[in-house]
């Protein structure tokens, strides 16, 4: 007599379930086309293009940053943008802040030796921080009435000034000679 045959156990393997791919395009970007925005180290730009690229195997979304000063065109991840310092242009208030900072009497680094205190505003420079990058400014300007400056200082304030006057010209909605006039007559008091 035949014996019958036991139904087949379900299947104990894992069902695969097949998820979509997600697009490299973030559901929501933090900048569009035409909008300005500062980077750390290069400074104010316009967003001329978001684009879709396909970088070492993996798709991602770029910002391309037109920087107004000099031309340069540099692409920032967007899933990135904010913690590689990209960001909107600041705010008025926030610029009247920035000129606060530059009239403040106090001097930001205050270390020996020189080599030392340049590290040091170098790295406020960098940082592409508006209060950081305006107590350079003030620094070095004052020190500019008390001695030459050497050429590695007139680097840092020639840099602070190019990162910060077109951002506060923007945030105050004036032009860059008018905003650099202001500031001529801040050091001057």
């Amino acid at each position: 007599m035949a014996v019958p045959k036991a139904p087949a156990p379900p299947s104990v393997l894992p069902q695969v379930v097949r998820q979509p791919v997600p697009s490299a395009m973030p559901t929501k970007l933090q900048f569009k086309l035409g909008d300005k925005a500062v980077h750390p180290k290069h400074g104010v730009g316009e967003i001329t293009a978001v684009d879709e690229r396909e970088l070492g195997g993996t798709r991602a979304v770029f910002y391309v940053l037109k920087i107004l000063d000099n031309g340069m065109k540099v692409m920032v991840p967007a899933n990135a943008a904010a913690a590689g310092g990209l960001r909107s242009i600041m705010s008025s208030k926030e610029a009247d802040a920035v000129l606060e900072t530059m009239r403040a009497r106090e001097v930001a680094v205050d270390v020996q030796p020189w080599s030392r205190r340049f590290r040091a505003y170098t790295e406020m420079v960098q940082s592409g921080l508006p209060h950081e990058v305006a107590k350079v400014l003030r620094d070095m300007h004052r020190l500019k009435f008390d001695k030459d400056l050497s050429f590695g200082e007139r680097h840092l304030l020639d840099r602070a000034k190019s990162l910060l006057m077109k951002e506060l010209a923007f945030a105050k909605k004036v032009t860059e000679e008018k905003l650099a006039a202001e500031v001529a007559s801040i050091f001057q008091a």
